[in-house]
């Protein structure tokens, strides 16, 4: 059993020494993934909706690269600047979703690395 990087050519940097993502078996481990759109090297907005969209798509190209997608997490991790901007993340977040509910916890950060950083989000997901 090992464990391999899971890497795609259309992502914003690593901020830190890790990888997007890891995959072990059938499981994909997904790295926090800010609302950094990867072709400006930018935060998409400060907009804490638009950064949640942004964020899912930079967890679906990692996930795609790993042969699996959002359809098939297990579970989330979301982290906000500000518990008053859950309803504007659970709005986005329940879209992209669809009908898919993983299991999630969702904490207010003190910090999230980046500049006008609102929202973080991480996964577990399967490979079908």
């Amino acid at each position: 059993m090992t464990h391999r990087p899971v890497q795609a050519a259309n992502l914003p940097a690593p901020v830190g020494p890790y990888s997007p993502g890891m995959g072990f078996e059938r499981l994909v481990f997904v790295s926090g993934q800010g609302a950094v759109d990867p072709a400006t090297g930018k935060i998409v907005s400060a907009d804490p909706g638009e950064q949640t969209e942004q964020c899912l798509k930079n967890v679906q190209t990692i996930l795609q690269a790993a042969g699996s997608d959002l359809k098939y997490v297990l579970r989330c991790g979301v982290f906000l600047m500000d518990m008053k901007e859950f309803s504007a993340m659970n709005a986005v977040y329940s879209r992209m979703f669809g009908d898919h509910r993983p299991a999630r916890t969702t904490i207010q950060a003190a910090g999230l690395p980046g500049e006008g950083l609102r929202v973080e989000i991480d996964c577990i997901a399967y490979m079908p």
